[in-house]
């Protein structure tokens, strides 16, 4: 692993236990301990993976071997784009997190999904798990909230005169996301050996046959197969279609959950302890939305239910629902409350307004928003 020589990048310290989280654990302990559930995913994620996939590969075939008229190329992209960010949900981001299976060689299988879209897993294993899970929403340590230049999504990061209308132009950049991931963001981590300026070892052996291997499969299914069986033009128009609804759709489900007006966020503090422990720093920055929706939570793969699965990222999303019940019973326990938005509506809202203000000129040169509270204090 290589030195990063900028110190400033050095990453924070969390206390790792505390009272809540002891007790948090204890209960969810219990409750599998007494229902006899085993908390992956087991045949449950099997069956719903044979699902999504089915789904995906359906809208692809359609597209390539049938659709021949606007009508019918549109409803078909829009559902491949949906597929496949529902891979990326329900799939992918259960077997990154181990969540998937007992067994390892099925977590694996289901994380390299992201590999057959042309994502790295290996990539996704240190920017998710290592930064984001560990960091969030701490500045120059989440990589997930620094869209530098486009966006200001923190009080502590430099604002440009075009975040002004950032709450207006997200939606068409949200819809560049999937092409830039793909094309762009895993060389340069592997370029660098490094993300969000912070080191990662370059894979190597099999890990590094996977990261080509995953492109090249990408650039087969996604290219070179269509252009053979479209007219260029109709790709073209297909691929915007495909990429622009997964892109936006990813994006918009993460920003849901850490990026509204009600989550905190915390100044870089290299080296140096946080304010609340673990437990508590993921309370007070991750926001659940919509909990009551069951379709979807079952698309999103129980990602609307971000607060138990920051707390548990080893569970399984089936698990979430009942999750939620002990996660408020303990957190009442201890005078805290759980973000939430009751509706998707409500989480969009705050998301808006969160871009909004952040976007707004600051009141002089030296002057920067204060920081919204680091402890949760009330849900929607």
């Amino acid at each position: 692993m290589s030195r990063n020589p900028d110190a400033s990048r050095a990453l924070p310290r969390l206390k790792a236990s505390s009272p809540l989280r002891a007790e948090l654990t204890r209960e969810v302990d219990g409750y599998f301990a007494r229902t006899g559930q085993d908390p992956r995913g087991g045949a449950y994620m099997v069956a719903k993976t044979l699902v999504i996939l089915g789904w995906a590969l359906a809208s692809y075939l359609g597209l390539i071997l049938w659709a021949s008229s606007w009508y019918q190329v549109l409803p078909l992209a829009v559902s491949l784009g949906l597929a496949l960010a529902g891979i990326g949900f329900a799939v992918q981001h259960d077997g990154g997190h181990g969540s998937f299976s007992t067994q390892g060689r099925l977590n694996r299988l289901a994380a390299g999904t992201l590999d057959l879209l042309g994502g790295s897993s290996y990539v996704w294993n240190h920017k998710h798990n290592v930064l984001h899970h560990t960091f969030t929403n701490i500045e120059g340590a989440d990589d997930d909230i620094e869209f530098h230049p486009f966006f200001r999504f923190s009080p502590g990061q430099p604002r440009y005169w075009f975040h002004r209308f950032q709450f207006l132009y997200w939606i068409p950049l949200f819809m560049l996301l999937s092409t830039k991931w793909i094309f762009l963001d895993d060389y340069l981590a592997l370029a660098r050996g490094a993300v969000a300026g912070h080191p990662m070892r370059r894979p190597r052996g099999l890990e590094l046959a996977i990261f080509w291997g995953g492109k090249l499969f990408c650039l087969a299914w996604a290219v070179v197969i269509p252009l053979l069986l479209v007219p260029p033009l109709y790709y073209l128009a297909g691929y915007a279609v495909v990429s622009g609804v997964l892109g936006l759709t990813l994006g918009t489900v993460f920003q849901l959950a850490h990026a509204v007006e009600e989550a905190s966020f915390f100044p870089p503090s290299p080296g140096e302890s946080t304010p609340l422990p673990w437990a508590e720093h993921q309370l007070a920055t991750t926001v659940d939305f919509a909990r009551s929706n069951w379709l979807l939570t079952w698309y999103v793969g129980g990602l609307n239910h971000q607060v138990e699965h920051h707390l548990f990222p080893k569970v399984s999303h089936r698990h979430y629902r009942a999750l939620g019940e002990i996660v408020r019973e303990v957190c009442a326990r201890h005078g805290v409350q759980p973000l939430e938005h009751k509706t998707m509506s409500r989480a969009l809202w705050s998301n808006l307004r969160h871009m909004y203000l952040l976007g707004r000129p600051l009141a002089s040169p030296a002057a920067a928003p204060a920081a919204p509270p680091p402890v949760p204090v009330g849900a929607l």
